[in-house]
């Protein structure tokens, strides 16, 4: 095998893992988000930008304002999961390059001083973040759902303000009955690959 990672974690973090659908109500805790986050944060990105902000949906309230802005095959499995979170872009992540990036800190005004530039560089890092935070899940033994299927400018303007993009919902919990769908073909190495 070419891998270092066993073959156990390869299972746990890609081969079985999937999209969860339903979840137990076994409660996802403060510690459980913080020990994924304290892990996934050292996910390499451009300039060691941060631009992924976390919103968690908890209480009741808030979680009904939410739903309602999901397609409805979302809803039921949103109103449902132990914790949703709503992962968005900063676009103002240019502020704690200095402080992320102390041997170039001349990097915030000299490539980020342009709203476009920024919030291209935010959605691209913070999409690349949200990947390392669906795999954090499941390293903490929790399945995801992230989901797009939303009217994310109503989500905007519900939980965050101008200066953040929404980017997807994830369910998040211990898998509950039929929580599954069959796996869906992948492409294979030859289809994906080309060499110069």
């Amino acid at each position: 095998m070419s891998l270092v990672l066993d073959s156990a974690a390869q299972d746990l973090l890609f081969r079985e893992a999937r999209t969860a659908n339903s979840f137990s109500d076994e409660p996802v805790t403060e510690e459980q988000v913080q020990a994924i986050y304290d892990l996934v944060k050292f996910g390499p990105t451009a300039f060691n930008q941060t631009p992924l902000r976390i919103t968690l949906v908890r209480s009741p309230e808030a979680r009904e304002r939410l739903v309602k802005h999901l397609a409805e095959g979302n809803q039921a499995k949103t109103a449902a999961a132990p914790l949703v979170a709503i992962l968005s872009a900063d676009n103002e992540f240019h502020e704690e390059l200095p402080a992320l990036l102390p041997h170039f800190p001349q990097a915030k005004d000299m490539f980020f001083a342009e709203r476009p530039v920024r919030e291209q560089s935010a959605l691209l890092n913070a999409a690349l973040q949200a990947a390392y935070f669906i795999v954090g899940v499941r390293a903490a033994g929790l399945a995801a759902g992230p989901m797009t299927g939303a009217d994310l400018a109503g989500i905007q303007k519900e939980f965050l303000d101008a200066d953040h993009t929404p980017l997807m919902i994830v369910n998040i919990g211990k898998p509950g009955e039929d929580a599954w769908f069959p796996r869906s073909p992948r492409l294979s190495f030859d289809e994906v690959v080309t060499t110069v």
